[in-house]
């Protein structure tokens, strides 16, 4: 008997076909979102998933799943899994790092040139058929390089992000929850550690890379946005719930700052309608991983953590990504 398995929602075929040489699987390729009885009901007898951050992988679900051995998140973030009551549960949890830094980074500089020189804005206003000359004002925006640049979060993102702002002669601030050891400072463009507070004082172009947990929840709300320059940007690359989306939208429309641009927000793919009604926003729909190397490499890579999870072997004992190797003393399984 094959282990079974869910995958939780649509993915490349080549990565189905792949794991039904070792699982009985069952795929979700019309890419629906289940409710919370649903997937109870489809990982009833399952033995593993790989679930995406749209599963919310609960206390009560985990309880509901006996036969659950391992949760393989195809993201970075795990916000949308109780990691503590899978570990009581003897469940595995993994996440795909690494794979999507770089073109994450990328993403992350694509929006902040598009929101820092208007380019969504100006691309409307041209397809409504209302550019009829030349101006010397139209839709100025703000210069990037040799801008400070703040980044929130300076994990392999961040730096990432930071290593790109060399070629804009950009001076670089960051804060973490932690400070960087130098050598890493210095491969991201000399960045300096300074304050939450002093970073959003600073900065022309700030952008946010953190994970999600109660402790980052809106890491940004009106009393942040209020210490920014009235000329600085604002990205969120990161997870909604960082940023208080209606005092963003407050500050957005009193030009308290001057742009944002947001791939994330809060209970997204909901946002909030007033979002729409702004010009100085750009919005994406979550789509900074969205090149087909990386995802397909994200994919890759909780397909690799799933078998090692359930056929482990000796070349592959452990998954690779596994965010709570404590729950190793809980479990026995063959080969191990």
């Amino acid at each position: 008997m094959k282990p079974k398995i869910l995958m939780a929602r649509a993915v490349f075929p080549e990565v189905i076909a792949r794991m039904q040489q070792y699982f009985e699987v069952e795929s979700n390729q019309e890419d629906r979102i289940f409710s919370a009885a649903e997937l109870a009901e489809k990982l009833h007898d399952k033995d593993g998933v790989i679930a995406t951050a749209s599963e919310r992988i609960s206390a009560e679900l985990l309880q509901a799943s006996p036969r659950l051995k391992a949760v393989c998140n195809q993201a970075v973030g795990y916000n949308n899994i109780d990691i503590a009551a899978a570990t009581k549960a003897g469940v595995m949890v993994t996440n795909t790092p690494d794979v999507l830094n770089e073109t994450t980074a990328d993403f992350g500089w694509a929006l902040l040139m598009a929101t820092a020189r208007r380019v969504t804005e100006a691309e409307h206003w041209l397809r409504a058929g209302h550019w009829k000359q030349w101006r010397y004002d139209s839709f100025l925006g703000a210069d990037v390089h040799g801008a400070t640049l703040g980044i929130i979060g300076m994990g392999r993102i961040g730096q990432a992000i930071a290593r790109r702002s060399m070629g804009f002669d950009m001076q670089v601030l960051y804060h973490n929850r932690s400070r960087l050891a130098p050598e890493l400072e210095a491969r991201a463009n000399q960045a300096r550690y300074v304050s939450k507070e002093e970073l959003l004082g600073a900065a022309d172009h700030v952008i946010l890379v953190l994970p999600y947990s109660k402790e980052s929840h809106h890491t940004i709300g009106s009393a942040e946005l209020g210490l920014m320059k009235p000329s600085a940007t604002l990205v969120n690359l990161a997870r909604g719930g960082i940023v208080d989306d209606l005092a963003l939208i407050a500050a957005l429309r009193d030009k308290k700052i001057a742009a944002a641009g947001l791939d994330v927000f809060e209970n997204e793919p909901a946002l909030h309608p007033d979002f729409l009604g702004l010009s100085n926003v750009v919005l994406t729909p979550h789509i900074a991983s969205a090149s087909e190397p990386t995802r397909r490499a994200m994919a890759d890579c909780a397909a690799d953590n799933l078998l090692a999870a359930l056929l482990p072997g000796k070349d592959r004992m452990f998954p690779p990504n596994l965010l709570n190797p404590e729950v190793l003393g809980k479990i026995t399984l063959a080969g191990r």
